[in-house]
Formats: structure tokens, C-alpha cells, sequence
């Protein structure tokens, strides 16, 4: 992942050239791949690179023409479709920033949703005098951005825009309260005046104006129909083996994480079909799997090793359940700008990187949202409330008796469950895992009621199919999580997601959605799509258990350091937690009781990730130290006061 930073100060005063060599000190482990920079009257746009592929190591960034100056960092997938497009003003050697350059000179900001890919890029227009920030439809880049004091900075790193602001910030409590739940909104970060371009959009910045517009979105008109299975089978293998081979445009082997499971076992089968035909110029695929014997419901390594037998290649293995390998508390470990989520710890983090050192990888392909668009959730009531949207009556009544035998329900109930999608929380109740975590005070979750419960709504009757519908919610999810993740200094790679594929998602929400689950068939295009290049144990395997014995044994070990956090809690402070119910809640996990243990662990981790950036006086409202009660409680939050 390279580096996209700048600042312009919209007074006209140059930019102090100390402000590049101090961010540079803070992103260069990130990309440690050369920087450059252009600098003109009052703006400077910089460019530390991270090189994946053959075109990007010859392209000099910033890249200037005679109307604009662009940065990029991503990867253009349909170049060849451009350069036919843009007829001659680049070639087959062009590198993507140079294809996406000619692309603004040729069609404006309308080019952006011409871009197929995993991108982030900025644009300095020098005839218009204006900044523009934009990303991917899914956005699998950073790039964040504050406007304050009449200056623009922006960075793909969140941290320079912390710790070089020269001034404290006050905290977003819509921002804690996702972080606590179901993620932030996409826009968000933890400090309020700094931003995120959100996905699919773009950001116009000029002197004294913000804009920001939507450039692209999935056509809900949009229908694929075939007479029979078989013809759904092909297509799906079409798409997915491209967006595969997409993500294995590499100068350097690529490295694909395996756990067993279906979604990374199936992108390993397929990258290993493409690399069968040479239609790729990428060397080597390695892969990386965890296992953890200790867990008795972690049952990997059999399906794992199912698919190295097949390749004839055995990957890189590490045991997570060595090491205490397991983290909750963040005490010392470096400064982060969002609140960390309890996981993995600093060993296994040093094993994966010296793993990927030892290989050569840059690249890291990822299995994440297979699950969700796939149809990894085997529930009808998508395609029960797209039959009641569309009025076919009888059609409906088969689909009931159908899945009422299926899953030993009266279909009445079924009848609810579907019929209570149309209408809002309010009326039908809210489930039980979106309600607000009992250890929550009430005013703070009264007031940030949306963000806990992921910004769930209602399914509209009529406009957009509601499976449709289904699919974008799931798919905000997804951006929500990717948002959430931030890059490693230690680790320093780019993350590619076949799931995630424009091409794959368009062709997934356009076809009905019976092919992606049947009655006891759940995920069954993919698995009927790819026998014979997956082994039929693993397309076959049942749903893997959720691992939970690691954190519990990290609570207990961890027992003395947490309750003494607790006992000085600033999130209590500021109005957000009631620490008795906490501490409550925490023995009960201990006791290998059944607690909300998700909610319960990023609870824990806002609350270290609190003291952490108090400590370094990066809080405007927070007057109180650590362990002290006198403090100004709810500043830092000012729309609870």
C-alpha cells in the first residue's frame, strides 16, 4: 500500500517544508519504497511509494500534466478496456497512474466509475484550483483528510493528521459508539475534524467549499436470468476466476491466507488454475494458514492440508494458540488513531511478517466477505420478501411450505419474520444481538442509538428488490469493517480481496436469489460452481465454530490488570460505560458463562485505546489523568450535552 499526503494552505502562504519530512518519518515504514513530492506556491502533494507490479516500479508519482497533478495508489484492473477508450493517449506499458490521469483530462470526475479496481487516488486541478479525493466503490484504501485553520491536509495514514495537527481533538462519540458495536459509519473517524473519503465517492475541496458526491453505484434494474442451473455455474466460474486472476498481478509471489474453509480454499484452487494456463505474470503463490491445537473446536489443519496435498505444495503454518498469542490489553505496544481490536499479538504478527520476508511477499489475498455475498447465511427471507414485493402469490405459498418443512417452523411464522422486515424496529422489536450492551449507560445509548445498532433500517416494499436491498446493507457491513482495519508498520503489505470484486458482486446481485441459497443448501452456486476445483470435503464441510476459548483464558490471565483499569475507567468519565456492570459482565466470561464476548472485548479495547491518546494529551475536552475522578465529564462528548 503506498502513501498519498499533502497539505494546501488556502491563504497562499507556502507549505512548511518540515511538515513532508516529519510525515515521512511516520509513513515511510508503511512504504519504504522512495518518496517524491511536488511543490508549487502553497500546496505540496507527496508520494511514498509501495511497489507491487512491473508498471508501478517505472512510474514516477506525482504525476503531473499540463491540468492536474495525481497521486494513486491501487490497482487498475480493466486497463486494457481504458486504453482502448482513451485511443492512443497511452499504451500497453502505460503504468495505471499515468491510464488514470488521461482518464481525468479525457472525462472529468465522470472517469472514476470507469475505474475497476482496489484504489484510492487524489487530483490537484491546477486549472480549476481545486483538490479532489476519491476511492473505490467498496474502499479498500484509506485516505482521510482534515480542513482546519485554512489548510487541507490529507494522508492515507490517519496518524500524521493526529500528531502533527499541533492541537488537541475532541472525540466523535458517534465514531465510539460503532467501535463499541457494529463499526463506524464509513465517513468517520475518532477525531472530529478529521475525515474519511467514504467509498464510491468522491471529495471536491476548494476555497471556502466542501462537496461530496456519489460517482457510482449497482444498477437494482439490473437482471441476470438463464433456463437452467449449469448456465448460473458458468458464469459464476467466469467472474470469480477473474477477479482471482486480477488480484495476482504481481512482480513478486503472493501470499494467500488458508484456513480451510471454503472462501480462502477456493481462491487458492482457482489462483492455482490460473497459474496452470500462464495467463498471469506472477511467479509463485505461497500460502499462510493458523492453527491452534489447544482449541478443541478449531479443527483446520485437516481441510488445510487437503488443499496443499492438492497443489503439492505445503504452506507456511503458525500456531496461534502458542505465546500467549492471544491480546487484550494494549499497555505499551505503539500509538494507534483508532481503538485496536483485541486479537493476534505482537509474536504472531512477527512470525507472519518474517514469513512474508523470508518469501518475498508484498501481496496478501483474503477470504474476507465470501461468507456474506455468497449467501453464507441461510436464511429465506430475502427471497419470501422479494416474492411478497413482486405479488406472486403462489409462487410465495410454495417457497413457505417449502422452508417451513425445511426448518420445522410454521410457516405463520415465517410469514412474520419476512412481513417484519418491511416494517421499522420501533414496531416489530429489536432483535436481541443489536440491543445495547447492558454495561452501556442509558443516556449514552439513547443518544447513539443508530450507530449501536449498526444503522440497521426497514426493507422498502417498493423501489429496489428487498434482496437487493439485503445485499447493500451487507455490503455497507462490509465497508464498515474494511474502514475499521488499518495498516501495520511491522507488516507493511497490500491487502487484495477476490470477493470483493466489482465485476463478481454485480453478476452476485443480479441473479435470483434462490441460486445462492437453497433449502439445506446454503452457498449453493458456489459450491455447485466449483466441484472439481475444490475438493469435496471442503465445499461438503459444515459451517466452522466461532473460536472463543482464546480470549476467555486471556481474561483470566489478564484478571488483575483488567479490574484495575476498571476501577478508573475514563469511558466511564465521559459517560459511556457503567464500569460495576462491566466488571459483572467480565466475571461472568470468566466463568465461561455466556456474555456478548465481541462487544464485550472492543469494550475493553476503546477503553485502553482512551488512555492510551489521553496520555498523550491528544483529548481537548478530557482534563482528568489516569486514575484521577476529577475530570470534565460528557465535553468530549458535546452532542450528549
Amino acid at each position: 500500500m503506498s502513501v498519498q499526503f499533502g497539505k494546501w494552505n488556502l491563504d497562499g502562504q507556502p507549505v512548511d517544508s518540515d511538515y513532508a519530512k516529519n510525515v515521512q518519518q511516520i509513513v515511510t515504514p508503511y512504504a519504504p519504497d522512495g518518496a517524491s513530492s511536488f511543490v508549487q506556491d502553497n500546496i505540496s502533494i507527496c508520494f511514498q511509494a509501495f511497489h507491487t507490479t512491473r508498471e508501478s516500479r517505472a512510474a514516477s508519482q506525482p504525476f503531473v500534466t499540463p491540468s492536474a497533478v495525481v497521486t494513486w495508489d491501487g490497482r487498475l484492473d480493466n486497463r486494457t478496456e481504458l486504453i482502448c477508450e482513451l485511443r492512443g493517449a497511452v499504451t500497453t506499458s502505460s503504468a495505471d497512474v499515468a491510464i488514470v490521469a488521461a482518464a481525468y483530462e479525457e472525462w472529468g470526475t465522470a472517469c472514476f466509475g470507469k475505474l475497476i479496481g482496489d484504489w484510492a487516488l487524489v487530483i490537484w486541478d491546477r486549472k480549476q484550483q481545486c483538490l479532489i479525493l476519491a476511492k473505490d466503490f467498496v474502499g479498500t484504501r484509506h485516505l482521510y483528510y482534515s480542513v482546519h485553520n485554512g489548510q487541507i491536509s490529507w494522508n492515507t495514514i490517519l496518524d500524521p493528521l493526529v500528531l502533527l495537527a499541533g492541537k488537541p481533538f475532541a472525540l466523535s462519540a458517534e465514531y465510539i459508539a460503532g467501535s463499541l458495536a457494529f463499526l463506524p459509519a464509513t465517513p468517520l473517524t475518532p477525531f472530529v475534524g478529521i475525515c474519511s473519503v467514504p467509498p464510491s465517492r468522491y471529495v471536491l475541496l476548494e476555497k471556502g467549499r466542501q462537496t461530496i458526491r456519489k460517482y457510482w453505484d449497482f444498477d437494482p434494474s439490473a437482471r441476470i436470468r438463464y433456463r437452467t442451473d449449469a448456465e448460473y455455474e458458468e458464469h459464476f466460474r467466469t467472474v470469480f476466476r477473474q477477479s482471482v486472476c486480477r488480484r495476482l498481478r504481481s512482480d513478486a509471489p503472493v501470499l494467500a491466507e488458508l484456513s480451510g474453509g471454503m472462501d480462502s480454499s477456493s481462491i487458492v484452487c482457482m489462483a492455482d488454475a490460473v497459474l496452470a494456463q500462464g495467463t498471469t505474470e506472477m511467479p509463485r503463490l505461497d500460502t499462510l494458514s493458523y492453527y491452534d491445537d489447544a482449541e478443541t473446536g478449531w479443527n483446520d489443519p485437516p481441510y488445510f492440508e487437503l488443499v496443499e496435498r492438492k497443489r503439492g505444495i505445503t504452506g507456511c503454518h503458525i500456531d496461534v494458540g502458542s505465546r500467549n498469542s492471544f491480546q487484550i490489553s494494549f499497555a505499551g505496544v505503539r500509538f494507534s488513531p483508532i481503538p485496536v481490536p483485541a486479537g493476534y499479538s505482537a509474536e504472531f504478527h512477527r512470525q507472519f511478517a518474517s514469513s512474508m520476508k523470508l518469501h518475498g511477499n508484498r501481496v496478501v489475498l483474503s477470504g474476507m466477505a465470501g461468507d456474506e455475498v455468497t449467501g453464507g447465511v441461510p436464511t429465506p427471507l430475502p427471497e419470501l420478501c422479494d416474492l411478497m414485493a413482486t405479488g406472486q402469490v403462489l409462487r410465495l405459498a410454495s417457497k413457505f411450505k417449502v422452508w417451513a418443512l425445511h426448518e420445522k417452523r410454521p410457516w405463520f411464522h415465517l410469514l412474520c419474520d419476512a412481513a417484519g422486515r418491511f416494517f421499522p424496529p420501533a414496531l416489530v422489536g429489536v432483535s436481541k444481538h443489536r440491543r445495547p450492551a447492558p454495561w452501556l449507560r442509558p443516556r449514552f445509548a439513547r443518544h447513539h442509538r443508530a450507530a449501536l445498532r449498526g444503522y440497521e433500517g426497514r426493507c422498502k416494499l417498493f423501489g429496489p428488490l428487498p434482496s437487493f436491498q439485503e445485499n447493500l446493507s451487507a455490503l455497507e457491513k462490509i465497508r464498515r469493517q474494511l474502514a475499521y482495519e488499518t495498516a501495520s508498520p511491522e507488516l507493511p503489505c497490500e491487502k487484495r480481496y477476490p470477493y470483493l470484486d466489482r465485476s463478481l458482486l454485480e453478476f452476485l446481485y443480479a441473479i435470483p436469489r434462490e441460486q445462492l441459497v437453497r433449502p439445506g443448501q446454503r452457498r449453493s452456486l458456489m459450491r455447485r460452481a466449483l466441484v472439481g476445483i475444490v475438493p469435496d470435503e471442503i465445499l461438503n464441510r459444515k459451517r466452522k465454530a466461532f473460536v472463543a476459548r482464546a480470549p476467555i483464558a486471556s481474561i483470566a490471565n489478564d484478571w488483575s490488570t483488567l479490574t484495575g483499569i476498571i476501577r478508573h475507567m475514563i469511558s466511564s468519565d465521559l459517560g459511556i460505560i457503567v464500569p460495576e456492570q462491566l466488571l459483572h459482565a467480565l466475571q461472568k466470561a470468566r466463568q465461561g458463562m455466556q456474555v456478548p464476548l465481541l462487544t464485550l472485548l472492543r469494550a475493553l479495547s476503546v477503553e485502553t485505546w482512551l488512555r492510551t491518546v489521553s496520555n498523550q494529551r491528544l483529548l481537548s475536552n478530557y482534563a482528568g489523568n489516569q486514575g484521577s475522578s476529577n475530570v470534565v465529564r460528557a465535553e468530549i462528548l458535546p452532542d450528549l450535552k
